[in-house]
């Protein structure tokens, strides 16, 4: 039996205190790095990569948000990870092959709640914190659903423009909430991360300009494609106005309100940071967030035990559940999105009703209900999509079946 070189186990640091990491200078912030067009064009050499998502606060202004005073401990377990068998495309790989061919930085395996494995590479620990693009998004839906839950937002079925003014008069028009968590608005979008001339680019250039309200313009100057709820368009726009639906139904900032209804009390160990439109401004809903590893990893748990916090619901009954499920349309047909969580698309995975938080460059929370496994991953990847050379999901389903014992 050949034990993976790359593997670094920490779990010997699992007893480090929360409260230490928020008072520790980050250790990496006087780190070279990139732009943000160089994270979206794939411009960036290895290691500027890996020194750029572990400091993305330093391109933009970013709001902080507080560890819990009573950070959750992650327990070692008595599983341990054994050798993967993993087979894709005729091709086999073990996990030191797996880490280096999708340039992964960090990855945390948990079973019942407990470290199956903990390793870190290219520097990173458990105080490095890691950008989320694309991840962000399932923060983001997951506030919707905490907001109705509290009843600031009636419900999936009321409208955008009832909690977003600036859309009013726009194509957004007519748009539920529910439509805009599954992405079916109907309103045109075009996500090619590498198009200078694209939607996507259009928004991340209002966001570079940091002009209050200047990514709602963008939005509301999009002109309607199909009918709400007739087709799905996948659309980081949808989760900005999903955070502006959050900010205006609540009165609290993203940050603020994530910090009160999950972050705090669930006991995240460390201090997070997420990226503003404009100084002292809104979030960016779809991109930004820039947390621990392990703070990930407790964000995947709290979903795993169904939005429970202290034996008290912070989601709409059935919400975790319906999260990770292809969305229907108005035609009866599916879609492979859920409430901008991914379903599972291997033979395993799908039949353990599983589903992840991802985003482009490798980030990823994985859930399998059925085994009770959080998977936390972050990566360096050189290009937004494309160059993950193993599958993560077929990944993912050989390290559920590698713990044991």
């Amino acid at each position: 039996m050949r034990t993976p070189v790359a593997i670094r186990l920490v779990l010997a640091a699992l007893a480090l205190a929360g409260p230490a990491l928020a008072e520790t200078p980050y250790r990496h912030a006087e780190e070279p790095i990139g732009t943000v067009e160089q994270i979206y064009d794939g411009d960036l050499l290895p290691d500027d990569a890996v020194a750029t998502f572990r400091n993305i606060d330093r391109l933009f202004p970013t709001r902080s948000i507080a560890p819990s005073a009573t950070p959750r401990a992650l327990e070692p377990s008595d599983l341990k990870l054994g050798p993967l068998d993993l087979t894709v495309d005729g091709k086999s790989y073990d996990l030191d092959d797996v880490i280096a061919l999708d340039s992964i930085t960090g990855l945390i395996v948990l079973k019942d709640g407990k470290v199956v494995a903990e390793i870190y590479q290219r520097g990173n620990g458990p105080d490095t914190r890691w950008m989320s693009m694309s991840l962000a998004k399932s923060v983001t839906s997951t506030l919707i659903g905490a907001a109705i839950r509290d009843g600031a937002i009636a419900g999936e079925d009321s409208l955008v423009t009832d909690y977003v003014p600036a859309l009013k008069g726009s194509a957004y028009d007519g748009v539920t909430v529910g439509q805009i968590l599954a992405m079916t608005s109907g309103v045109q979008w075009d996500e090619t991360y590498t198009d200078p001339a694209s939607d996507r680019r259009a928004l991340l250039a209002a966001q570079v300009a940091q002009a209050p309200g200047g990514l709602m313009k963008v939005m509301a100057a999009l002109p309607r494609a199909a009918e709400p709820g007739a087709v799905h368009t996948y659309s980081t726009g949808e989760t900005q106005v999903a955070g502006e639906i959050v900010i205006g139904a609540t009165g609290k900032t993203l940050s603020d309100y994530l910090a009160e209804k999950i972050w705090q009390p669930y006991g995240m160990e460390a201090e997070a940071k997420w990226w503003l439109d404009s100084p002292e401004g809104h979030e960016i809903g779809g991109s930004g967030l820039s947390a621990t590893l392990r703070d990930f990893a407790r964000f995947g748990q709290f979903f795993l035990e169904g939005g429970m916090i202290g034996g008290q619901p912070v989601l709409p009954d059935g919400w975790t559940d319906r999260a990770g499920l292809p969305i229907t349309l108005k035609d009866g047909s599916t879609a492979d999105y859920g409430l901008m969580w991914w379903p599972a698309w291997t033979e395993q995975s799908i039949a353990h009703k599983a589903y992840a938080a991802i985003g482009i460059q490798g980030q990823n929370i994985y859930i399998d209900p059925a085994e009770r496994v959080v998977i936390a991953m972050t990566a360096a990847q050189p290009e937004p999509l494309g160059k993950e050379q193993v599958d993560p999901m077929a990944f993912f389903d050989a390290v559920v079946n590698a713990i044991g014992e």
